[in-house]
């Protein structure tokens, strides 16, 4: 699954709810069609949360992430309102984000924690590596780039709504995974930088 995730990613979060959006808004209606277009990445994120196949930050994550949204989602009431819901949604997400860095535990680093011990990786050795100072720096900047990421597709989002109305959902789609390819770019480039970090003299970092 890992070789193919960014096609998996494309499929159940774009391309499925597209071909829904446009097929079906014209037999259910809006709202019913938004809804029913998010079930394949209902589905796709629970697969998600199973890989991980253990409770810690990632999983949690993912979990509360499913169970929100959906509420969201469903809660709504209209079209309209659901594309609403997703811009406070990221907005409320991008303050969490804020939260882990100004508590000292970067969302990044947690992430990366996780990772690394699901890859056979000491969890308390990996916490040492991680925290020290530059490194826990450049974790609190990909964090801020997550936050970033989130208000900027909040912001797209409310554009197009005020331009588009309902007809935003798919335009949204689009811009919502090249925004979060991008951004997302970046950020491997961030953890290229922590992985040459901690393979120097631990008295250089």
């Amino acid at each position: 699954m890992k070789k193919y995730i960014i096609l998996l990613d494309i499929i159940f979060y774009a391309a499925i709810p597209l071909i829904v959006w446009n097929a079906g808004r014209g037999y259910l209606g809006d709202y019913n069609t938004i809804l029913a277009s998010s079930i394949p990445g209902i589905l796709y994120s629970v697969f998600r949360f199973y890989e991980v196949k253990k409770i810690n930050f990632t999983g949690i994550f993912i979990l509360a992430s499913l169970i929100i949204g959906t509420a969201s989602d469903f809660l709504a009431g209209s079209a309209l309102q659901l594309l609403w819901n997703n811009v406070f949604y990221s907005i409320a997400v991008a303050l969490f984000f804020l939260l882990t860095v100004f508590s000292n535990k970067p969302a990044a680093l947690l992430l990366s924690l996780d990772l690394a011990e699901m890859q056979g990786n000491d969890r308390a050795s990996m916490n040492d590596l991680f925290l020290q100072k530059k490194v826990l720096y450049v974790f609190k900047l990909i964090t801020m780039l997550f936050a970033a990421r989130e208000l900027v597709l909040s912001f797209v989002m409310l554009l197009l709504i005020k331009k588009y109305g309902v007809e935003a959902f798919d335009h949204g789609i689009i811009y919502k995974q090249a925004i979060s390819w991008s951004f997302a770019i970046v950020c491997i480039g961030g953890f290229i930088y922590i992985s040459k970090l901690i393979n120097q003299d631990p008295e250089r970092i």
